[in-house]
């Protein structure tokens, strides 16, 4: 009779290249999440239960909460702001613009920008999230 307990190999599971295969994963995502939408400046949005799409021909125009204007990601002065939406509406004379407006700034903020769309006939629409 044979008392002796049967050898078993030791069995290892080497995890080093997880590591580098996880940073990789980590590195993917964030750049993509980086390219999802680059034209937007970050900011937090009203909230509207009825949104609607967006129109083709578009500019981004975002104020953020330090009334600091931005024309599709290049911070622009407000007194400028008219001269350089005037190119994009000469390229496309359907032009719309999508006012990207931090939801705690001033209403006459929005306002001045609605004034300077209506001198150049030109639709705005106030970009808003959906609640949740």
């Amino acid at each position: 009779m044979n008392l002796r307990k049967k050898s078993r190999p030791h069995v290892e599971v080497h995890t080093s290249a997880l590591n580098d295969i996880m940073f990789f994963l980590l590195l993917f995502f964030l750049l993509a999440s980086a390219v999802v939408n680059p034209n937007v400046v970050k900011l937090f949005l009203p909230r509207s239960n009825s949104g609607q799409a967006s129109p083709q021909k578009t500019i981004n125009v975002s104020i953020t909460k330090d009334l600091k204007y931005y024309v599709e990601k290049e911070q622009v002065p407000f007194e400028a702001l008219e001269q350089k939406i005037i190119p994009y509406q000469q390229a496309n004379p359907d032009l719309t613009i999508l006012l990207y407006a931090d939801n705690t700034i001033a209403i006459q903020n929005i306002v001045s920008l609605t004034d300077i769309a209506n001198r150049l006939k030109v639709k705005l629409v106030l970009a808003t999230e959906p609640k949740k």
